[in-house]
């Protein structure tokens, strides 16, 4: 893996990023190294989390406002300074400008919308015994959800991750949120009286999960939570499992780009740095059968850098963790999407749903160029709480399932009861369970029950 700054004429600011070929005799080894997240392994983490969760378990709301004090700078006299009334969000609802009132309202429309599709029904159906088999959707009762507010402000998580658990018919909906210093966002206030969140709370870290989790005397315990965080809300989730439910273990965020070269090079190159911008661990790759389109966009970053915002992050990001890579053809793009398993894959080729079916493992999939995975962010529909650091090989977006429990309905008619016992008896004691085995045979008809 050679990392190398692009240095052309009249690029003010290069940019440094690897550059891999699968061809390379080192490429499975290099490829590695660039998807190793070494903070998801941190031991020293792990134990200050471990030692939060224990003290706010012990100590509840006298430990979180200490806790809150020391990683937020904010202080306040009592837990109930916590929270956040209804009337101080429907306030910042109101008095957003109207473009960012307007903004939020058709996110969330479109939002509901889609999540509309996820509900999940019931089924019950009789077998040719006259059994009465089904199941039943139950939806939780009340969830936790966690929103960074550390590094920058998220409204549209507020969107993403309430509203598909009020399609579901969550009773309750809970939103922590850490406010540094006491700042606090009127657009993420807003975004939460427009999703309608129950109760808002000032907290953020590892301290907010272990509340959400077991409950202090102002923050009631949920059954599950869901949202993305860092590194040390990732960690305290991860501890938390069991006492309570979780959505993912979320890390950086990251785009994976498959390009034939068809797109122009600057649109690649802001679709790069808009995943680089959130975090120097977040992850921007993109693969092309064509160098000479790499060397496009690489030149592209050059010429765009000096003019973000945030172009110290994009450049730490590209240089730590992004990569321009060349693939022999477009199947071994998505060979290699598959084996990364991106949060967000945009296929930005002349013909992406010929390269659909053969995708297996991606949070999401952006078809074609006009498809900016930006847009799935903020406004497309689907949530954007979505599988990282390749565990979208087993795990989903965030949806209305996420929000639901499903329980097994069994009724078994009289004769139902007495045919399936006898089987039920053989494999109980087949396990060595006599009890098991009684419990059924004294349902069958005729059966000897002095036997």
């Amino acid at each position: 893996m050679q990392a190398v700054g692009n240095e052309r004429r009249g690029a003010s600011m290069p940019v440094s990023v690897s550059r891999l070929a699968t061809r390379d005799d080192d490429f499975d080894t290099a490829l590695g190294e660039l998807l190793r997240w070494e903070e998801a392994l941190d031991a020293q983490v792990d134990r200050v989390v471990a030692e939060i969760i224990r003290d706010v378990r012990s100590g509840g709301d006298q430990v979180l406002l200490a806790l809150t004090e020391r990683f937020d700078d904010l202080k306040v006299d009592d837990s109930g300074g916590l929270r956040i009334g209804a009337s101080e969000l429907e306030a910042a609802y109101k008095a957003l400008p109207d473009a960012e009132r307007e903004a939020l309202t058709l996110a969330a429309e479109r939002i509901r919308s889609y999540h509309e599709h996820q509900r999940q029904d019931g089924f019950e159906y009789a077998d040719d015994l006259g059994n009465r088999l089904g199941q039943r959707v139950v939806p939780l009762e009340r969830v936790g959800v966690y929103v960074p507010g550390g590094q920058a402000s998220y409204p549209s998580t507020v969107l993403m991750t309430v509203i598909p658990a009020r399609v579901a018919g969550v009773d309750e909906v809970i939103m922590v949120v850490p406010t540094p210093a006491g700042e606090r966002s009127r657009l993420v206030l807003g975004a939460a009286h427009l999703a309608g969140v129950d109760a808002v709370f000032t907290v953020g870290g590892a301290q907010a999960i272990a509340a959400l989790a077991y409950g202090t005397e102002t923050i009631p315990k949920v059954d599950k939570i869901v949202g993305p965080g860092g590194t040390y809300v990732a960690a305290a989730k991860r501890m938390v499992f069991g006492a309570v439910g979780i959505d993912v273990i979320a890390g950086p965020s990251e785009v994976l780009i498959v390009a034939d070269g068809t797109a122009p090079a600057h649109w690649m190159a802001l679709d790069l740095f808009s995943q680089a911008e959130h975090d120097p661990a977040a992850q921007a790759l993109l693969i092309s059968p064509s160098g000479k389109y790499l060397d496009e966009v690489a030149a592209s970053m050059d010429a765009l850098l000096e003019g973000m915002a945030r172009s110290e992050t994009i450049a730490e990001s590209l240089s730590r963790r992004g990569a321009l890579i060349q693939a022999d053809d477009l199947q071994q793009c998505i060979e290699i999407a598959n084996r990364i398993a991106p949060e967000h894959l945009e296929l930005a080729v002349a013909d992406p749903r010929a390269l659909l079916e053969g995708v297996r493992n991606a949070g999401a999939v952006f078809l074609g160029a006009r498809s900016a995975e930006v847009v799935g962010d903020y406004s497309a529909g689907p949530s954007h709480v979505l599988p990282t650091f390749g565990t979208a090989r087993f795990s989903s977006p965030l949806g209305v399932y996420d929000f639901v429990k499903r329980s097994s309905v069994i009724e078994l008619s009289e004769s139902g009861s007495s045919e399936l016992a006898r089987p039920s008896a053989l494999l109980a004691r087949g396990e060595g369970l006599e009890a098991h085995a009684r419990a059924a045979e004294v349902r069958i008809e005729g059966f000897d029950h002095n036997d």
